[in-house]
């Protein structure tokens, strides 16, 4: 758990101190627009009242609480999770990212109401409209690498290692 506490840490860190470098220090949030590597990496000033790509983002304060909600109890679920399963390295890293980014948004919500997004990604002519965090990378990476290392439970043979409790995992 150790490794998911200091992931999950470093991964909230990141997304909040750059979010305030961002949007309060650069001033994003009164200039709305800043060009880094244009038009691959920009900054756009963002209110994201929703989830992904603005849904659910009616703005109402019961979505709000709502939101907070689902993602606390996603963070408790996947932490129940891995305590209670034998996992790999990169699978407990890519926890603590889920849960640490996950986290950090639900700060946002608690302290403005809404998550702020500042980072637009566009390329090959496509203009792309979307802005995101760094919160939702470490959610995107987190999840990606659950998915893809959560099974690293098995050992070279095969077969299901013991968890830590001394039940088959899986």
């Amino acid at each position: 758990m150790r490794m998911i506490f200091w992931a999950g840490f470093a991964a909230f860190a990141l997304d909040q101190i750059s979010k305030y470098i961002v949007i309060h220090m650069m001033e994003l949030a009164r200039v709305r627009a800043i060009d880094v590597l244009p038009p691959l990496v920009n900054f756009r000033y963002g209110e994201n009242r929703g989830i992904n790509f603005g849904l659910l983002g009616d703005g109402s304060d019961a979505s709000r609480w709502i939101l907070i909600g689902v993602a606390l109890v996603i963070c408790a679920a996947v932490l129940v999770w891995a305590r209670r399963n034998t996992l790999g390295t990169v699978a407990r890293i890519s926890a603590g990212l889920l849960v640490g980014g996950a986290l950090a948004n639900v700060v946002d919500r608690l302290l403005y109401g809404y998550v702020l997004d500042f980072l637009n990604m566009s390329c090959c002519g496509i203009n792309n409209p979307f802005v995101f965090n760094v919160a939702d990378i470490f959610i995107f990476a987190g999840a990606l690498g659950l998915i893809l290392f959560a099974d690293g439970d098995r050992d070279s043979g095969g077969k299901k290692r013991q968890s830590r409790r001394g039940k088959k995992v899986g």
